[in-house]
């Protein structure tokens, strides 16, 4: 019989035995070996703790801020109000971006001022001036059943626009004047041929199967509108619909400022029948500058274009605070109905909620509900945030916004008592109709809040571009403060 083999016992699993020659005898493991690979073991251990803490320490440091309120509520305009304060530098990149939305906001307005006309003109006996609201139609419905009692708007419900403010005028422009009207349309025909097609570059081809229009972004729209136009945005020569929407708009600048101060255009907006975003006036009183072949876009025009935010878009700006850099986050959000249940998933690990309610929108109502007044959607959607548990460690701040709209439309004699039925006979000035609104929301916070915490309230116009930063900065430092001192940091 063959000789039996020794075998090697107590060998580490770490190490394999090694064989001597061709005798097949098994000898200890390499002790070097095994010394090494432990060295190198801990080495990595090392390593990856270091790591986790950096991670750690990363999150920590990491605030995380949500922007919400309803559509058109000023959540985009606030992000870029904090991009002009922490990162101006990123926002002159994009300048070149803003240019074909800048147009496309141009072309909107001439679109919806000729419709208009349109409308007005096969309609002359349909006048849905300003009729004081029937008892009936002043009790709150189902989907108006918020801490306000709102008009219900189902006068409108078949063509939605602002009720007029002069009893019994019509629109009835002279022959002259339609003359004039006719030669307008006809030539500005070719840049609104435009309008949809511009839309959805813009938005990426995005569209919805409900009619609407407008400009959808999401997240990287700007990279995506760029690689569209093979390159050239920022380059002084876009290509696409973009770049026929700029040659357009460069060869009918004429006609466009010719429209806007039309004689039937300014009777239209004097009887409250023509319905233009509110940024649209501006656009349309820079129109020459706009449509010049170099134009640029500055701040105002960023800050005052119009956009629909699909989705949760992040936004992130490092912000100095006592020598220690936080990486400042912020989540704009998509604010109609069908869009946020998108919030949630962002809502666990929320540092802040900055809730924007425009209180200028008392006389308006839900593009998505044409019965839902938009200032008690937003009460309800506030008492929806106030009351979520996921919600109940993050610090609150509620910006009433569109003051600056606000005190427009009361100085122009709108009255919210028509609107807003609970207002009753409070003087309709701007501190008795502020006051009234603030108290509202405050009431909603009280009654509904999930933990008790503090409410940070301002008022505020987004537009405004040295107020809106001082509260910026206000908001921003309160609500580092508040984390620092809930997470240990120092």
């Amino acid at each position: 019989m063959p000789s039996a083999v020794p075998i090697a016992y107590g060998r580490s699993s770490s190490a394999p035995a090694s064989i001597e020659g061709d005798s097949g005898i098994l000898l200890p493991p390499n002790r070097f070996y095994d010394e090494e690979s432990q060295r190198i073991s801990n080495l990595i251990d090392e390593e990856l703790r270091k790591e986790s803490q950096r991670q750690k320490e990363a999150r920590r440091k990491q605030v995380k801020v949500m922007l919400l309120g309803q559509a058109e509520s000023g959540k985009s305009t606030l992000q870029k109000q904090f991009q002009i304060y922490y990162a101006s530098k990123t926002l002159d990149r994009e300048r070149p971006s803003w240019r074909p939305v800048v147009h496309f906001n141009i072309i909107r307005a001439v679109k919806t001022i000729l419709d208009e006309i349109d409308y007005e003109l096969s309609h002359p006996d349909d006048d849905d001036s300003d009729v004081e609201s029937d008892p009936e139609l002043n009790e709150p419905g189902p989907s108006s059943a918020g801490p306000l009692s709102s008009s219900s708007s189902s006068q409108r419900v078949k063509r939605p626009r602002q009720p007029s403010a002069a009893p019994g005028n019509a629109f009835r422009p002279s022959s002259t004047e339609l003359e004039t009207l006719s030669v307008l349309r006809t030539r500005l025909l070719p840049l609104v041929a435009l309008h949809d097609s511009l839309a959805s570059e813009l938005s990426g081809g995005v569209s919805f199967s409900r009619g609407l229009t407008g400009v959808f972004v999401r997240a990287g729209w700007q990279g995506l509108l760029q690689s569209n136009q093979g390159g050239r945005a920022g380059k002084g020569s876009p290509g696409g619909v973009a770049g026929l929407a700029a040659k357009a708009l460069d060869s009918s600048r004429e006609d466009v400022q010719a429209l806007w101060v039309h004689n039937a255009v300014r009777k239209l907006i004097q009887l409250r029948k023509l319905k233009l975003e509110e940024s649209a006036p501006f656009f349309l009183d820079n129109a020459a500058r706009i449509a010049e072949p170099d134009y640029l876009p500055n701040v105002d025009d960023v800050l005052n274009v119009r956009l629909q935010t699909l989705g949760v878009i992040e936004h992130s700006f490092p912000i100095n605070l006592g020598g220690t850099m936080y990486d400042w986050r912020l989540y704009d959000v998509g604010g109609a109905r069908g869009q946020r249940h998108a919030w949630v998933p962002y809502f666990e690990d929320a540092t802040a909620i900055i809730f924007l309610a425009p209180i200028s929108a008392f006389d308006q109502y839900l593009d998505e509900d044409a019965r839902t007044n938009r200032i008690d959607d937003s009460l309800q959607l506030f008492m929806t945030i106030c009351s979520n548990k996921l919600l109940k460690k993050a610090h609150l701040v509620l910006m009433l916004n569109k003051t600056d709209l606000l005190k427009a439309k009361l100085k122009a004699g709108v009255r919210v008592q028509k609107y807003i039925t609970s207002y009753g006979s409070r003087p309709n000035k701007y501190d008795d109709v502020a006051s009234y609104f603030r108290a509202h929301f405050m009431q909603v916070h009280k009654r509904k809040d999930v933990s008790n915490r503090s409410l940070y309230l301002h008022f505020t116009s987004m537009l405004d571009i040295k107020a809106t930063q001082s509260i910026i900065v206000n908001v921003g430092e309160a609500i580092i403060r508040q984390h620092v001192a809930q997470t240990g940091l120092t």
